[in-house]
């Protein structure tokens, strides 16, 4: 299977999807979104794939979050149908662990990538956060309920009302992120536990991560409604022509 935006290798019944476009640091655009989507399923549907693992092409980010200057000048929300919300449910959905190689930058929706994972390794330079509130939305793509469900409710709020992001010592303290790894050794350390994973039982694997996972969250619904009303207002304009202009934002409420 051919793909565009992201690299798909299957080395020992281990899949790594690395996010292929390094000159945007990964930026997740609607065309990457449905790549990663269609590598799920190629993970799903390969019996002779155990464990995944997700990282970021380069060494500066995992992804870096939405492509601005796209959402910006089209209907964002039009290109969401079946994109990334799809590709994240389908990611947490899938019966098989992911580890995410938090290689660098992991903001916006690059953060919402890292919660769907199962286990996130982080490298001791990686940024992660939800800076959404600065633009005038919040996380639409489930970051709201994930990273609760993650860090507890006072951090999810103090991270996604601030907008700051973390360094890899932080997340790791409140629970963000499972371990930190220096530069030379998140890869081969992150390939060491899935390989060690890939030698277990699917079955006992699958079963394990079914009861831990547990039921879909409802509120990720009422997340979307919110994310498209606030993405359909003068709010969110303001706040992306400002991103994109380098200035602060004037926004009306």
């Amino acid at each position: 299977m051919e793909f565009e935006n992201v690299l798909c290798e299957n080395h020992g019944g281990i899949l790594y999807i690395t996010l292929n476009r390094p000159e945007v640091r990964n930026a997740l655009s609607p065309a990457m979104w449905r790549d990663i989507s269609a590598a799920v399923k190629l993970a799903r549907e390969d019996d002779s794939v155990k464990v995944v693992i997700i990282a970021g092409a380069g060494d500066q980010a995992l992804a870096s979050g939405a492509d601005i200057q796209e959402i910006h000048d089209r209907n964002y929300l039009g290109q969401l149908a079946g994109t990334a919300t799809l590709a994240l449910k389908n990611l947490e959905d899938l019966y098989k662990p992911v580890i995410c190689a938090v290689n660098g930058y992991a903001l916006g929706g690059g953060c919402e990538l890292a919660l769907a994972c199962d286990l996130r390794f982080a490298g001791d330079w990686a940024k992660i956060g939800q800076p959404e509130i600065g633009l005038g939305i919040i996380p639409g793509f489930g970051g709201t309920r994930r990273l609760t469900r993650l860090v507890g409710r006072g951090r999810a709020l103090e991270m996604i009302l601030g907008g700051d992001r973390i360094d890899a010592a932080t997340a790791l303290k409140i629970g963000l992120v499972e371990r930190v790894y220096p530069p030379e050794e998140l890869m081969p350390k992150t390939m060491e536990f899935a390989r060690r994973l890939a030698g277990y039982s699917l079955l006992a694997l699958q079963a394990a991560k079914t009861v831990i996972v547990g039921a879909e969250d409802p509120g990720l619904e009422k997340e979307q409604q919110l994310f498209a009303q606030l993405f359909a207002g003068p709010d969110q304009k303001e706040g992306m022509a400002a991103f994109l202009e380098r200035r602060p934002p004037r926004f009306i409420k």
